[in-house]
């Protein structure tokens, strides 16, 4: 690699993450709109920098010119879950695609790094179309909880602060930190359905709601004005009552007289 054209040289590997985040956010999108709970909470993508790669170049001592071939991890997607289950489910998901090769797997859960570390990576080779023609990218998937993640964040600022000379007090008082990680992502476990009955229940009231509004809006344009204004007085007071079931039900009836005006597709 030429150090000079390495924006270039990473232009694939921001196609790749772009694309990447794309096809997670929709799977997101699309457990939501099926009144479902997601297994992915929220993700989040990037590149490294020439900078962070020739510091890793480096410390592994490897050849400039050998960056791409020894480097995993130019292209990395980060994927953020609420639940420790919900990170082996989000790796079955990924081994099921058609679009992603994987590479390796490495299980820092089950076999934590030494520091205290814990994270599921996924290295997979992403195919990315450019103006040059078909390129293989290989993109590191880490999947980890929030917990894990807010840990992981601190630890890796501090091990660029101290170039891998931290502390033994504070490399110990971090482990101990992992361990407390390990029992909050334990006990958050043994309540998993009740949290998860708890958001999709909020989820299907704002899908309602939205539904309800969009549909009061589209009979403004259509019906009698004074009916609609009816109408919207029965929601707020079936909306201030806070009972799903009164809501699903105004919701259906809503639905036969907006169907009856022909407002559903306005």
């Amino acid at each position: 690699m030429q150090i000079a054209l390495w924006r270039d040289m990473l232009d694939p590997y921001y196609l790749a993450v772009e694309e990447l985040l794309v096809k997670f956010n929709h799977i997101i999108s699309s457990y939501h709109r099926e009144g479902k709970y997601s297994p992915i909470e929220e993700v989040n993508g990037r590149v490294k920098s020439i900078s962070s790669m020739l510091d890793k170049a480096r410390r592994k001592k490897i050849p400039i010119d050998q960056l791409e071939q020894n480097l995993d991890d130019i292209a990395g997607i980060r994927i953020i879950c609420q639940f420790v289950e919900d990170i082996y489910k989000v790796a079955g998901l990924i081994r099921t695609r058609k679009d992603m090769e994987i590479k390796i797997e490495k299980d820092y859960i089950a076999n934590p790094k030494p520091s205290g570390y814990r994270s599921y990576h996924i290295i997979v080779w992403y195919k990315v179309e450019t103006i040059s023609g078909t390129r293989k990218i290989p993109v590191e998937i880490q999947i980890r909880t929030l917990a894990m993640n807010f840990w992981a964040t601190i630890e890796h600022s501090l091990q660029y602060k101290y170039r891998s000379q931290m502390p033994k007090d504070l490399s110990d008082k971090l482990k101990s930190s992992a361990q407390s990680i390990v029992q909050l992502d334990s006990e958050m476990s043994l309540v998993r359905d009740e949290i998860m009955d708890a958001q999709n229940s909020s989820r299907i009231r704002d899908n309602l709601i939205n539904d309800i509004l969009n549909d009061i809006q589209n009979l403004y344009k259509v019906a009698n004005k004074r009916e609609v204004e009816k109408i919207q007085d029965e929601f707020f007071k079936v909306y201030q009552k806070e009972d799903i079931v009164l809501l699903r039900r105004f919701s259906e009836q809503l639905n036969i007289t907006v169907e009856d005006y022909g407002a559903q597709s306005l």
